[in-house]
């Protein structure tokens, strides 16, 4: 059988972020996880530097989302899992004995794969929301401002201004996502997670998705797992590819700048996966 290439893809990464106050870098050291007897990741280390977007690439099985959800507290809520390493946010381990896990998950936020605000409450309640869960208190105007401040950050101010009470259930799926990504500004976190934000939109939405993923990395470091190649070379500034094979635990095979990832890769796995050759 004739093999099918894609075309080869070209990273035109967008421009780091230069105003770094307050922008956090985090570190991921000597990660292996478990479901169980059975070992998903092993040995994983990879830093995710202050204001730039790093994504997370591989094919389906390889830890990706595990490794993203043992970035901010969320793997331990898996009955049987456990791991071993470090995860540190600006030198400070989030798995530390002194570290509230609701502290870890508000400084760093994550935006899941399929839309998920609240249905039933209203799109002004559900960017809200998370002020309560960490016990934030503030005004009336004070959440006012947060509401207006955050839905502009996500790209949906201008579409909902006008009917911030009505249901964010009553939202289109990419609005819907959008409001979850100004529901995890809220709280102001220092890292974004994102889990394959766009894989259940349109083009249109995605495209929008991404735009806000480029305005949101000069003030908040951002991960993001994807599947979309283009989407890899269009929002990050470095990739790591993820890969496990044989019945064996992921690892990463590469990371580095996104353009030397797609133009100049060093390994030929990592060549074959982002020219579309396998996965």
């Amino acid at each position: 059988m004739t093999e099918l290439q894609a075309p080869t893809l070209t990273a035109t990464a967008p421009v780091a972020a230069t105003n770094r106050e307050g922008l956090a870098t985090l570190e991921a050291r000597s990660i292996s996880a478990w479901f169980g007897d059975h070992k998903v990741l092993d040995r994983v280390s990879l830093t995710m530097p202050a204001g730039e977007v790093t994504a997370l690439i591989g094919p389906s099985g390889c830890g990706k989302s595990t490794f993203l959800r043992i970035l901010n507290r969320m793997h331990e809520l898996v009955p049987n899992a456990s791991l071993a390493g470090e995860v540190l946010l600006d030198g400070r381990d989030l798995y530390s004995a002194d570290r509230r896990i609701t502290d870890a998950r508000r400084q760093v936020g994550m935006v899941f794969q399929k839309p998920n605000p609240f249905p039933a409450m209203s799109i002004y309640d559900n960017v809200v929301a998370g002020l309560k869960l960490t016990g934030t208190r503030t005004s009336k105007r004070g959440r006012d401002d947060l509401v207006e401040e955050t839905l502009t950050k996500a790209g949906l101010w201008k579409e909902v201004r006008d009917r911030l009470r009505q249901p964010g259930g009553a939202l289109s799926g990419g609005q819907q996502q959008r409001l979850c990504i100004a529901r995890s500004l809220a709280v102001r976190p220092r890292v974004l997670l994102m889990d394959e934000p766009c894989s259940a939109l349109d083009p249109t939405s995605t495209r929008r998705i991404e735009e806000t993923i480029g305005e949101l990395a000069d003030e908040v470091t951002i991960v993001i797992v994807t599947h979309n190649m283009q989407q890899a070379a269009r929002v990050s500034h470095q990739c790591a590819f993820f890969l496990a094979s044989h019945g064996t635990p992921g690892v990463i095979v590469e990371h580095g700048p996104t353009s030397a990832m797609f133009d100049h890769p060093q390994d030929p796995r990592t060549s074959d996966y982002v020219h579309g050759r396998f996965g």
